[in-house]
């Protein structure tokens, strides 16, 4: 997939966004894809109906460093908690997710206080760190692929493919996504499959070969599925 591919892609033009489309809802295009390739995907989609794709994004941080560091709050948390820490966050740094120079300049109990752990507290830091010296060059990720912004994002303490996928999905708005490692993903597709149990990373990735170039919004749907907005859960 090239690099900057949306969630709502033009279905002549793979991995550029259709011209006059709204991240409101799912491109027709890619809903029809998804029916037509897989039957069980069709009757989730025509269960659930329409889908609003932008309300999946509402809340994040629309900046990059913000998004990782939202990534980083939420892991092994519900989405409740979650959103109390990082509302915390964002009060200490005076009303907006913090940069990475305001992040740095507070102190550990600061953070600790506003709910993060001491291991996330280190790794928020080393994200810090690593995008003031540009060892994370965020700038550039929207013109590389997603294996390579994997690459780059796992290379910072405590920030696995789960997060990277995360940003993929939710920041960049990569069409083709799909985090296998994903607890919530593999529930639904257990449930929606008929699955005796939950499915490997393997297994997941056979039965969604047919969503390509389309998992992103399959996954969507399946996160849906579960009868929640969206909080995916990482391995």
């Amino acid at each position: 997939m090239r690099a900057g591919s949306r969630v709502i892609p033009d279905s002549t033009a793979r991995g550029r966004p259709a011209k006059g489309a709204t991240t409101a809802g799912a491109d027709p295009g890619a809903v029809a894809h998804l029916r037509s390739a897989d039957p069980v995907m069709r009757a989730l989609i025509d269960r659930i109906g329409a889908l609003d794709v932008a309300a999946r994004r509402r809340g994040r941080p629309a900046d990059p460093f913000g998004s990782l560091l939202r990534s980083v709050v939420g892991q092994q948390l519900s989405m409740l908690a979650a959103r109390s820490i990082f509302a915390r966050i964002v009060e200490l740094a005076g009303g907006r997710s913090p940069d990475p120079e305001q992040l740095l300049g507070f102190n550990d109990a600061q953070l600790r206080a506003a709910g993060l752990s001491g291991q996330k507290v280190a790794c928020v830091r080393d994200l810090a760190k690593r995008v003031l010296a540009r060892e994370l060059d965020l700038s550039a990720l929207p013109r590389m692929s997603d294996e390579e912004i994997v690459e780059r994002v796992t290379a910072v303490r405590g920030l696995g493919r789960w997060t990277a996928e995360m940003f993929l999905m939710f920041h960049l708005g990569r069409s083709d996504v799909l985090p296998v490692g994903d607890l919530g993903i593999r529930r639904a597709v257990e449930r929606a499959y008929q699955q005796p149990d939950l499915p490997s990373a393997q297994h997941l990735s056979r039965i969604a070969e047919p969503w390509r170039p389309y998992r992103t919004l399959a996954c969507l749907y399946l996160w849906e599925s579960l009868g929640n907005v969206p909080n995916p859960t990482p391995p």
